[in-house]
């Protein structure tokens, strides 16, 4: 599959139905960033009356995973990738549209050549911010990749 923003949310919609439910959509995708939406709503909300956490980690995690993807696909080897761990913070209440961004792809470049040249797993931390409607910072995700060649 070619990894673009329509193949994405495609994906979405297949392989992982409760982020596609709740809203979680990828709006831009390039070599170097990719930004994921998703609306504050009714099915995707908690008893604040904000975003349900778990809905703006599968966005803030769909904002890394989609460069990891992008980078495998473009280094043409068969590469597996496992979140390991994350760490989340918050810092306003989420409601509006939230817009989560990841420009860590050199981080990423840097592990897929690594693994390839030296035939280990690798890990590396991946942060994404996600962004209310005004420009307030209202989480900050940050993930705990792991990748290695497939035997």
């Amino acid at each position: 599959m070619e990894i673009t923003q329509k193949n994405l949310n495609r994906f979405l919609f297949f392989k992982l139905p409760s982020a596609w439910w709740c809203g979680v959509r990828v709006k831009k995708i390039t070599q170097s960033i990719c930004e994921v939406t998703v609306t504050h709503k009714w099915i995707n909300q908690n008893p604040f009356r904000s975003m349900y956490f778990a809905v703006q980690a599968m966005a803030a995690e769909l904002s890394t995973g989609a460069l990891v993807m992008k980078g495998i696909k473009e280094s043409e080897e068969k590469i597996s990738m496992l979140v390991a761990q994350n760490k989340a913070s918050f810092s306003k209440k989420a409601t509006g549209k939230i817009t989560f961004s990841c420009n860590d792809d050199k981080k990423i470049l840097e592990a897929i050549k690594n693994t390839i040249a030296t035939g280990e797993g690798q890990t590396f931390w991946l942060e994404s911010q996600g962004v209310n409607g005004s420009g307030v910072v209202v989480s900050n995700f940050e993930f705990e990749w792991t990748i290695k060649l497939k035997k």
